[in-house]
């Protein structure tokens, strides 16, 4: 089996894995907030479980280094992880409908179905992206992810724009329908990508990749060791948190200001990640000519104009603001993305894992801690102001706050404080970017 058809197989298993995310964080949470009416903040916990249980990824992935299955390391947590994650997906519609009828008996059995999709989601990446390593090796491991990245987002905008096509005509069966949909497509496309993919192996000690796995609070210890680093990490959370947190409410905001079915609402994914793969893109091509500093800059202030937009958009009354709003947020995190893993990977020589680790806790952390941030905020707002638009104008706001402190920070950060490097080529940052992701 030729390199390139491996790739094109580890792609097709990353995206397998990501767009199970998609009915899920573009169109369920909408459902739950505007159409079932359950609060934000429990909302957004729910959808933070994978990033929860992320810290359990260093744990997975050592224990199927030394406990291979029938011969194979990976495959069947892969297996495992993505069959928790579908039947995370055909199942979390049914739970959450539950909530408002049997408020205990609903929110149990939806806390159960979303642990069980976000430890799936956990068990399935470590493990594809270890076989990622291993098949292609550490030369070439940057082409393998970026595809695995490329497809993956490809994979995502298509999900989003299938799901809004199902959702044409909303009701709960039509939801059902499109869910299901969505989990057997991710099923299909995880078996093309597994069939003949990984050799068996007999039992052997650990792989070599097994000392290089560090838990967080080692990663947490070495790089805040250096006073730079901690610097950068708080901008780097700062950032993410602003730039991620507003996942969990884009799409019931449209609905709430605009009336917008769920049809258009799951869409909104789409044009998101359309335009920040685009810029992405065209960051890595303006980094030859462009400090880094200034496309990190450059990607904050973008993102800050989206917000100001988007906020701004209900009190105008404008659709098209907000659709603009939702155009420079993609654009701000594709160009904030590419150039901040650059700033990273200036920090250090030796210790790059280190450093990508770090990012990865930053990125975890942030989804976390802004998706909750996001939920409680709307609905203390909104309770007392008993205005729900208040609540979502207040979150917008506070995440463009954040993007104005990031950015003083930013201006703090000293790169040549860092040992300096060779920039490394777009495809290896933009791999990074999908392994994190």
């Amino acid at each position: 089996m030729s390199m390139m058809v491996k790739r094109l197989q580890l792609a097709l298993i990353h995206t397998a894995v990501a767009v199970t995310l998609v009915p899920i964080n573009s169109t369920l949470n909408r459902v739950m907030i505007k159409e079932l009416g359950i609060s934000a903040a429990l909302v957004a916990l729910l959808a933070s479980l994978p990033y929860v249980f992320s810290p359990l990824q260093v744990l997975i992935g050592s224990y199927s280094d030394h406990h291979p299955i029938l011969g194979l390391r990976r495959t069947p947590y892969i297996v495992l992880g993505l069959l928790f994650c579908a039947a995370g997906v055909v199942l979390a519609p049914l739970a959450a409908v539950e909530i408002p009828v049997q408020p205990v008996l609903g929110l149990l059995l939806t806390l159960l179905v979303f642990m069980a999709w976000g430890m799936g989601f956990n068990l399935a990446s470590v493990s594809y992206l270890a076989l990622a390593s291993e098949i292609s090796g550490e030369k070439v491991r940057s082409r393998t992810v970026a595809i695995m990245w490329v497809m993956m987002v490809v994979g995502i905008i298509l999900t989003a724009a299938t799901l809004g096509g199902m959702l044409e005509r909303f009701d709960y069966a039509a939801l059902n329908r499109a869910f299901l949909t969505v989990a057997l497509g991710a099923l299909g496309l995880g078996a093309l990508g597994l069939i003949g993919l990984e050799k068996r192996v007999s039992a052997q000690p650990a792989l070599p990749l097994d000392e290089e796995r560090e838990s967080w609070q080692v990663i947490f210890r070495k790089v805040f060791a250096n006073p730079e680093a901690r610097l950068f990490f708080g901008y780097l959370l700062l950032l993410l948190t602003a730039l991620l947190g507003q996942d969990v409410l884009i799409e019931p905001y449209a609905a709430e200001a605009f009336g917008l079915s769920v049809s258009a609402t799951t869409r909104i994914t789409s044009i998101w990640g359309g335009v920040m793969l685009v810029a992405m893109l065209a960051t890595g091509f303006l980094e030859t000519r462009l400090a880094k500093k200034t496309l990190a800059r450059a990607g904050g202030w973008v993102g800050l104009l989206g917000f100001a937009l988007i906020a701004l958009s209900s009190l105008l009354a404008q659709r098209g603001v907000f659709y603009g709003g939702v155009l420079l947020l993609g654009a701000g995190t594709g160009i904030a993305t590419i150039s901040n893993l650059s700033l990273m990977l200036d920090m250090t020589t030796a210790r790059v894992g280190l450093y990508i680790g770090a990012w990865g806790i930053a990125s975890a952390l942030a989804r976390l801690v802004g998706n909750l941030l996001s939920g409680v905020v709307r609905d203390a707002v909104t309770f007392t102001t008993q205005n729900a638009l208040a609540g979502y104008l207040t979150v917008f706001i506070l995440q463009a706050l954040f993007l104005l402190v990031s950015l003083f920070l930013l201006s703090r950060v000293d790169v040549r404080r860092f040992r300096e490097r060779e920039s490394l080529p777009f495809a290896e940052r933009a791999a990074i970017a999908g392994d994190l992701s």
